[in-house]
This record gives structure tokens, C-alpha cells and sequence, in this order.
């Protein structure tokens, strides 16, 4: 059903100044207030918008359709506010009280000003399907965030590690799907073109199962290595690990592989001409070493 600008809650709107104190009265006095998170100002500033947009929906007549061109601005705020929550680390009922809280208020202004009970019905309908609204936004903001801290989770647990000049690092922990692969794809290819290595290294020493899926994932990541002109080297290939791939017929026969990343480096660093010597000393020179003086004085 439509209303138009002559109704009771129409009317009731009108005085928004009224409205908006007896709305922010409740909020103060809700058990979901946050005055640690937001500001008294910042509360009165969305109140004032949200009452401002909502006045707008009603006196277009769209009361039966929140969705509608004349709830745009109401939708946006609610959003955007929701959003907002989110990230200052409101709850759900927190942030939905901000909608509902308004109910009390609004009821009180209709009955005063004779409302019957289709007044009081339409202006219930309209705050609950907001307040569902407010939720929905939340919920999505809720996941958004989780979605990013997630990624940058990933990001850090695949650090890009410079070993040697041409000789580069990938450590691996936990499980590889495919949306990590590609952040190890991009974080090593990086690093291969800022530093112009020659070979990198891609332990999978705390991987704690390889399938066929994990194998896959860590071929294309040799592969694309290889377009940019990086040798790849697998390492911490454990026995149960060899015996799996074995098991599941995947063919590593064009990948170097080594036990452990020791192994594997000792091999880079062979590749590029390089060795690392053991330094023997006799105990009176170890002895002078640490005294800090030299045997040739």
C-alpha cells in the first residue's frame, strides 16, 4: 500500500528535529551502545542523514518497495554505515539496533498524532525490511574484510627470501590450494624480476601432504619460473612425500629435487660457480681468535 505526503507518518517525519533527539535519547540508552567506537557527534551526524533519506522513501509513496529508485539514498547510507561498523568492530545486533532503535520513537510520534494500527503497521514493515537491509550490508562488510585479512595472510605466509646474489628462497607451510599458488606465482616471479636471480629454490618442507593438486600447483609455479628465466628447485622432498608421487603417477622427471633446502642450496650455489668451504682451525688459533689477537703479529 502507498502513501502520500498528507499520512500520519508523513506528518510525523516532518518534525525531524523532534524525531531525531527522542532517536538518539534510545540509542544512548540501548545496551548495544558503543561510545568507545563511535563518537557522539558521528552518531547524531548518521542519524540525522539516515532520518533525512528515509523521509525522502516516504513521501515519494514507495512504502511497499525499499529496493526502488526512492530508497537509494536510504540503501546507501545504511551501506556505507554498516561498512563502517564492520571495520570499527561493531556486532551484528549492534549495528542492526541502529535501525530498530528508531521503532520506539517513531511509534510513540504516530500515536500521539492518532495513528491507527495500518500507520503503525506500514512504519514496523518499513524498519524491519531496513533493518534486514542493515544486516545484509553488515554481513557482506563482515566478509570482505575477512576476505582481504585472508589474503594478506597468504601473502605473508609465502615469503620471497634472497639467499645469495642469483639465488632465491620460496618456503612453503600449510596446505597449497590454488588461490595461494597464484600468490606464490606473483611473489616469485616479482622478486625473480627485481633481483634477477638465476635460480630459485621452493621448499616444501612444512607442506604436510602433496596430492595431485599440490603437485600440479607447484609445476606450474616451476614453469612459470622457468619463463623468466629462473632455474627452479624443489626441496624438502621427504620419503613419504616421494612415495606419494610415485604413487600418484606424477611426473617430476624435468624438476630438479632435493631432500632439503641445505641440499638444494648447495646445488645452487655449485650451478653458479660458487662453494662453500669448511674453515679448519687449530685450537690455539681458535683460542687467539676469540682473545682477539693475531698469530701473525
Amino acid at each position: 500500500m502507498s502513501v502520500n505526503s498528507s499520512s500520519v507518518l508523513s506528518n510525523v517525519l516532518k518534525e525531524q528535529d523532534r524525531l531525531l533527539n527522542e532517536w538518539l535519547r534510545q540509542q544512548a540508552k540501548a545496551t548495544t551502545r558503543r561510545a568507545d567506537l563511535i563518537s557522539e557527534s558521528e552518531l547524531r551526524r548518521e542519524s540525522a542523514e539516515f532520518l533525512t533519506a528515509f523521509r525522502q522513501g516516504v513521501d515519494s509513496g514507495e512504502t511497499d518497495n525499499v529496493d526502488g529508485p526512492a530508497w537509494a539514498n536510504a540503501r546507501e547510507l545504511l551501506a556505507e554505515t554498516s561498512r563502517s561498523r564492520a571495520r570499527q568492530g561493531f556486532t551484528p545486533t549492534e549495528t542492526a539496533t541502529f535501525v530498530f532503535s528508531l521503532k520506539q520513537p517513531l511509534f510513540q510520534a504516530i500515536q500521539e498524532r492518532a495513528g491507527n494500527g495500518e500507520e503503525l503497521w506500514r512504519a514496523a514493515t518499513l524498519l524491519d525490511k531496513l533493518g534486514l537491509m542493515t544486516a545484509e550490508a553488515y554481513q557482506k562488510g563482515r566478509e570482505e574484510i575477512i576476505s582481504r585479512q585472508q589474503h594478506e595472510l597468504l601473502e605473508l605466509s609465502t615469503p620471497v627470501v634472497k639467499l645469495w646474489d642469483g639465488i632465491l628462497a620460496l618456503p612453503l607451510i600449510g596446505t597449497l590450494d590454488s588461490e595461494r599458488t597464484q600468490i606464490v606465482m606473483e611473489s616469485l616471479l616479482q622478486q625473480i624480476v627485481e633481483t634477477g636471480a638465476a635460480i630459485a629454490i621452493i621448499d616444501i618442507t612444512g607442506v604436510p601432504t602433496v596430492d595431485t593438486l599440490v603437485a600440479q600447483h607447484l609445476l606450474k609455479t616451476v614453469a612459470a619460473g622457468r619463463l623468466m628465466g629462473a632455474d627452479c628447485i624443489i626441496s624438502g622432498i621427504r620419503p613419504q612425500i616421494a612415495a606419494t608421487i610415485v604413487h600418484l603417477g606424477v611426473d617430476l622427471s624435468n624438476v630438479i629435487t632435493k631432500a632439503s633446502l641445505a641440499d638444494a642450496f648447495a646445488l645452487a650455489l655449485g650451478r653458479l660457480g660458487l662453494a662453500v668451504q669448511q674453515q679448519h682451525r687449530t685450537k690455539r688459533s681458535r683460542q687467539e681468535a676469540e682473545d682477539g689477537t693475531d698469530t701473525d703479529s
